[in-house]
C-alpha cells in the first residue's frame, strides 16, 4: 500500500487542498495539528478543513495523529467534574494560539465540544506500521510504554485529562513527549535568548538527529548557539535519541526553514510552515 504522510494543516485550506492534490489516490496519515491558524486567522477556516479531513477519515482512506494543538483544544473546551474549571485555562496566551478555531466556534459550544470531541476518540498519540512509524513531535519508546500500560491503543479517554493538565505524573509527561517533543534543562548557569528575546533555560532538542550528542548541535530554535554549553548532552537526553537501526519515522511541530529535506535517513521532519510538503511511502527502506 502507498502512503501519503501529511503534516501540519493548522486550518489552512489551501494548504490541505494541494497536499491532497500531491497525492490523489494514495492512503493518507495526517501527523495532527489540523487546527488553529496562529498569526494568521482571517485566512484560516477550521470547519472546512475538519469538514473535508472527516469526510477522509470516516470513508477508510485517512489516519490522524493527536497534535498538541488538538489536545489542548480538548482540553480548552472541557471541564473538570470535580472543580468546574476548564482543563486548558482560557487565558491571553491560550486565546490567542486558539483564536481561528475560536471564532468559528466559539468557547465550549455544542459546536467545539463536538469537533473535539470527534479528535478525542478518533487521534491516537501515535501509529505504527511494520514499515513505518508516525507521530506528531517525538517517538519515545519509553514514553509509549508508560502511555500503553493504560491505553494499549494509544487513545486517551476523558478520565485522563485532568492528570494531563496537571502534568506531573509518568503518564501526564510521556503524553506530553509525544506531543510536543522533549525539552532538556540547560545546566546551573546556562540561559539563551529566544527570537523574541525571552530568555529561557530549557531547549528542545533534535532527538531524530542520532549524530547530535552536543547541546549546541541537538538543540532547536536557539538563535545564538553560542550561549549554549560546548559538551555533551546528560545521558537522560542522549536517552531520547533515535537511533539508526529504528524503522523510519514521520513527525510534524516543529516548524522548519528552508527547502525541505530529509535530515536523516530513518526519521523525517515534515512541517513546513512556507511549503506545502508531503511524503508519499511506497515501502522504502
Amino acid at each position: 500500500m502507498n502512503f501519503a504522510i501529511i503534516p501540519d494543516i493548522h486550518a489552512s485550506m489551501d494548504r490541505l487542498t494541494k497536499s491532497l492534490e500531491i497525492a490523489p489516490s494514495h492512503q493518507l496519515i495526517f501527523l495532527g495539528d489540523l487546527i488553529d491558524g496562529g498569526a494568521n486567522p482571517g485566512k484560516c477556516d477550521d470547519l472546512s478543513v475538519l469538514e473535508t479531513v472527516k469526510a477522509l477519515v470516516d470513508c477508510g482512506r485517512a489516519r490522524v495523529v493527536m497534535g498538541n494543538h488538538e489536545l489542548n483544544a480538548i482540553m480548552f473546551h472541557r471541564r473538570s467534574n470535580e472543580y468546574n474549571l476548564p482543563f486548558r485555562p482560557h487565558k491571553a496566551g491560550n486565546l490567542q494560539q486558539h483564536k481561528s478555531f475560536i471564532d468559528t466556534f466559539g468557547i465550549e459550544t455544542e459546536d467545539a465540544l463536538y469537533w473535539t470531541g470527534w479528535m478525542l476518540e478518533n487521534f491516537p498519540l501515535w501509529i505504527e506500521y511494520d514499515e513505518f512509524r508516525i507521530v506528531h513531535a517525538c517517538w519515545s519508546s519509553r514514553a509509549i510504554d508508560i502511555i500503553k500500560a493504560r491505553r494499549p491503543d494509544g487513545f486517551l479517554k476523558f478520565e485522563d485529562l485532568y492528570e494531563i493538565a496537571c502534568g506531573e505524573t509518568p503518564f501526564a509527561k510521556a503524553v506530553e513527549m509525544l506531543t510536543s517533543g522533549p525539552e532538556v534543562c540547560l545546566p546551573d548557569g546556562y540561559s539563551f535568548r529566544d527570537r523574541y528575546g525571552v530568555e529561557r533555560n530549557e531547549v528542545r532538542l533534535a532527538w531524530w538527529n542520532s549524530d547530535s550528542a552536543f547541546w549546541r548541535s541537538a538543540a532547536l530554535s536557539v538563535p545564538d548557539v553560542s550561549e549554549l554549553p560546548e559538551g555533551k548532552l546528560p545521558s537522560k537526553a542522549l536517552g531520547e535519541i533515535y537511533a539508526k537501526e529504528e524503522v523510519p519515522v514521520f513527525v510534524g511541530h516543529y516548524k522548519m526553514t528552508g527547502t525541505p529535506k530529509i535530515g536523516q535517513s530513518n526519521a523525517v521532519s515534515l512541517d513546513y510552515p512556507n511549503t506545502p510538503c508531503v511524503y508519499l511511502f511506497g515501502g522504502e527502506a
